[in-house]
């Protein structure tokens, strides 16, 4: 333990005097935070759907490029050659470059998280999430870079092979450009790139239901790491005069070949949008062509005629993308219960949902199912509607809420927004930048609500 602690120590002092592999390491991952920022900035949360991507950025500059131009630039200069006299077995030499180089990565993703922070993004939701699942990634491209040391001779060959790496995996592999952005002959193509599961993982850590609906990624990252060391360990030398065995690259190879072949049979390849912030329109989208302006001037003015001019047919309907809702018969995936019930137990204690102007604490509720609705949070979208619902019908008489709800659909950018950005106590991530999104989709959950107060659409 004692070897292994030194040789990391060690090894921590060499990287840092390794001005190309800081650049790498640190720099680089920060270039890429600014770009996303500067292009992304005005997102609803900004940066938050882009985590996935920008800490597999640092692990793919760190692990790929950094740590191989650091062994294969030792190795010219005869260090490793020294290593092989010390009495430590190789294991506990090559145990302590990687954990010198996770805890080079893992302090870039620290830095690079603690930057996006103080640009406007909220607190990834699963922290130990994230750390779990940076670790795979992490682990992931080591496995890579130490294959890629073992097999060039020196600095040069390390940096055009990486590049050969590193920019499909940025364009097509879902890094750098969405996967849903993508042509399906990408996606499909993807499968067979480590960094779409590394992306993924961590991206359901930031703003998803964390580490339960992940597995398979986890496991993808796991086959990679796996199929690198078996690489690196059948083609190790101690100087770049012994040719490196090629032949165990086919054994990688055939690995990542696995791992993309059960993702197509699994039918993962394709995917969909992450965030949804299509224009819904405005209420007089939803009202009858015939129906005359409400003379309302309060809330309080509005009858039950008044709901018979709503055309209930031109909402989008419950199973759809935009405002979905779960049918009554429905139940949640067992991995979902944890994030549904910590918005069901916060929500009595959520300040905004407990203020005395009614019509602001129902507009401050329908947020809540106006969030996940634009990010698109898999099932959780559909369920949290109608924790919403329920909670609406327990803190607003039964006389009032229907009259409340139609004032907040046919009035959607009244009031205040500011609830939008308090939702991190429910666990729900904070919207950022533009509000007119959530606004669209608070009232078309007024309408849905209403319409099943009413009669007009069947209950829940």
């Amino acid at each position: 333990m004692t070897a292994l602690l030194h040789l990391t120590a060690l090894s921590l002092t060499l990287n840092f005097r390794n001005r190309t592999a800081i650049v790498y390491g640190y720099l680089f991952p920060l270039v890429f935070l600014v770009a996303f920022w500067a292009i992304y900035r005005n997102d609803t949360v900004p940066l938050a759907l882009h985590v996935g991507q920008l800490l597999t950025v640092t692990a793919l500059g760190g692990a790929c490029f950094g740590l191989p131009t650091t062994i294969v630039s030792e190795r010219e200069r005869g260090v490793w050659r020294r290593y092989a006299l010390t009495p430590a077995p190789r294991w506990i030499f090559i145990a302590a470059i990687l954990a010198a180089r996770y805890v080079l990565l893992l302090t870039a993703a620290l830095l690079q998280l603690a930057l996006a922070l103080a640009f406007g993004m909220p607190l990834p939701l699963h922290l130990f999430g994230l750390w779990v699942g940076f670790s795979f990634v992490a682990f992931a491209f080591m496995g890579l870079g130490m294959a890629i040391a073992m097999l060039v001779d020196n600095v040069p060959s390390v940096q055009a092979l990486g590049q050969c790496i590193f920019l499909p995996m940025l364009i097509i592999g879902g890094v750098a450009v969405r996967l849903s952005s993508l042509p399906d002959w990408a996606q499909h193509l993807s499968a067979f790139f480590p960094g779409r599961y590394a992306v993924e993982a961590l991206q359901a850590c930031a703003t998803g239901p964390g580490l339960s609906r992940v597995g398979f990624d986890l496991a993808a990252l796991a086959l990679t790491a796996l199929a690198g060391g078996i690489a690196a360990t059948g083609m190790f030398r101690w100087d770049k005069s012994f040719a490196p065995n090629k032949a165990w690259l086919l054994v990688a190879l055939g690995l990542w070949l696995a791992v993309g072949a059960v993702a197509e049979v699994q039918g993962r390849a394709i995917v969909t949008a992450s965030e949804d912030t299509r224009d819904v329109g405005t209420s007089k989208d939803y009202v009858a062509p015939k129906a005359v302006a409400a003379p309302e001037t309060s809330w309080r003015d509005v009858t039950e005629a008044d709901f018979d001019k709503i055309a209930w047919d031109r909402l989008p309907p419950d199973g759809g993308i935009v405002s979905p809702v779960a049918r009554a018969d429905e139940t949640p995936d067992p991995s979902l219960t944890d994030q549904l019930d910590k918005v069901q137990s916060a929500l009595p204690g959520w300040v905004p949902g407990n203020i005395p102007d009614p019509v602001q604490r129902a507009r401050n509720l329908l947020a809540i199912a106006a969030v996940p609705d634009i990010l698109q949070m898999e099932q959780v979208e559909r369920f949290v509607p109608r924790l919403v619902f329920a909670r609406l019908q327990a803190v607003i008489p039964p006389r009032d809420l229907p009259k409340i709800l139609y004032w907040i659909a046919m009035h959607p950018d009244a009031g205040d927004d500011s609830a939008i950005r308090q939702l991190q106590p429910l666990g729900l991530p904070d919207l950022r930048g533009p509000a007119k999104p959530a606004r669209g989709r608070i009232m078309l959950y007024a309408f849905k609500l209403l319409g099943r107060l009413t009669g007009h659409i069947p209950p829940l």
